[in-house]
């Protein structure tokens, strides 16, 4: 039963049936072959969404939006600009750094790549970078808003694996800190290799000013994760904050948000976290059934009783994720593969939080790999630009993906030395 059940669901899929409707109607249907209490299904789904962490989500989302439209991302970018701008690959490191900060704001890898990019990709091809380079560079550092903390995937898998969220949070710093780095030095090698970016280098006085301008949107990420490291707020009440300080900056203080956008910010917010929520839900009936079918019981004799040690598992697993990354998104992912991997990686000796890392890495490769990277219909869009010319630009940086994967795979430390230090 449980190949038909993924049989119709990627049959579905090909028909071009949204993932969460595909999901769910296929579980449906082999429930109802077992005979099984069809009572059950709705009171699992909403059951699934009565969750208190699960409102960080749009909180998160809703934050993003308003940094975005607000003018926060705008000044950030700018102030970025005065300090670096001058530098070789000034542009891209830019554009790096902003994903890195919107990374730790809004949660959400489409919401970075389409703040930073929509400013970014005309500004790198205006001063002469190869406009493919510039895409694939958006989409990549883009990812990051899954991996730098908050983070909606490690929200998502703190529910389903019972799992700290903060410690998640905490886990994903130096990794996100790492990927970051990495793709900078990738940035000014490419940069300086091909002649790109050397601008003029601005004052002093024209640094301090821009730098006083941003200093309301670059301490937003200061207030988020340090209500919560420091345990004045859970995940959910800091993303509450996280609206209320991005609505009074944007409409006070820089005064960029009217009345008249309200409505389509409200309208984003809403398609994107009711997309998150459906596929939630439809999981929790996919999960339901695995239950039922004791499939991760029988999953765990299966490993048991094959001698498979946790290198072997990485090598497979990591094929695994990167194979349903081409036609799936990172939160369909998780749900689905998660239920079934958790008692395999506690039988191995895996940490849950070091795993939750790999598997967050994993989900940004997802976002950039064709055909259904979110993140690359999103430049696509932002660019006015072909699919494939963004996938083009994006193939160098998968291949720096899959080299800060293995390292992070080979030293956990890397991983959990922060949030065993903090939680001490």
């Amino acid at each position: 039963m449980t190949l038909i059940l993924f049989s119709i669901f990627i049959v579905m899929m090909l028909l071009r049936v949204p993932i969460a409707i595909s999901l769910a109607l296929a579980t449906i249907f082999v429930l109802m072959q077992e005979n099984f209490n069809m009572n059950m299904v709705p009171q699992r789904m909403f059951s699934a969404l009565d969750s208190f962490p699960l409102m960080a989500i749009p909180g998160f989302v809703l934050a993003g939006v308003l940094l975005a439209r607000g003018g926060i991302s705008k000044y950030l970018i700018e102030a970025l600009r005065t300090w670096v701008g001058h530098l070789p690959g000034g542009l891209s490191v830019v554009t790096i750094l902003a994903c890195m900060i919107f990374a730790a704001i809004s949660g959400s890898s489409p919401a970075t790549a389409a703040a930073i990019g929509s400013i970014m990709i005309p500004a790198m091809v205006s001063a002469g970078y190869d406009k493919k380079y510039a895409m694939g560079l958006v989409a990549a550092a883009g990812t990051l808003g899954i991996l730098i903390p908050p983070s909606i995937p490690l929200i998502i898998y703190g529910i389903t694996a019972e799992e700290s969220i903060g410690k998640l949070f905490m886990a994903g710093v130096i990794p996100g800190v790492l990927l970051g780095g990495v793709l900078i030095v990738s940035a000014i090698f490419y940069a300086k290799k091909n002649g790109y970016g050397i601008q003029a280098k601005e004052s002093n006085e024209v640094r301090i000013k821009a730098s006083i301008k941003a200093l309301w949107g670059a301490f937003l990420p200061i207030l988020i994760l340090g209500s919560i490291y420091t345990g004045v707020a859970t995940p959910t009440e800091s993303a509450v904050i996280a609206v209320a300080y991005a609505i009074i900056v944007s409409t006070i203080i820089y005064r960029e948000m009217s009345f008249k956008d309200v409505r389509p910010i409200l309208v984003e917010s809403i398609n994107i976290t009711s997309m998150i929520f459906l596929i939630i839900a439809a999981a929790s009936l996919f999960g339901l059934y695995l239950t039922n079918a004791q499939v991760p019981h029988h999953v765990g004799e299966w490993i048991a009783q094959s001698n498979m040690n946790k290198w072997i598992f990485f090598i497979i697993i990591n094929i695994l994720f990167f194979i349903m990354g081409t036609f799936l998104e990172a939160v369909s992912i998780i749900l689905i593969t998660l239920p079934i991997i958790l008692p395999i990686i506690k039988h191995l000796g895996i940490d849950p939080i070091h795993f939750a890392i790999i598997m967050t890495v994993n989900m940004e490769l997802a976002m950039i790999t064709p055909p259904v990277g979110l993140n690359l219909f999103v430049v696509a869009g932002i660019a006015k630009e072909k699919l494939g010319a963004v996938v083009k630009g994006v193939v160098p940086f998968i291949i720096l993906f899959v080299v800060v994967l293995a390292l992070l795979i080979i030293f956990p430390e890397l991983s959990l030395w922060l949030p065993d230090k903090m939680m001490k």
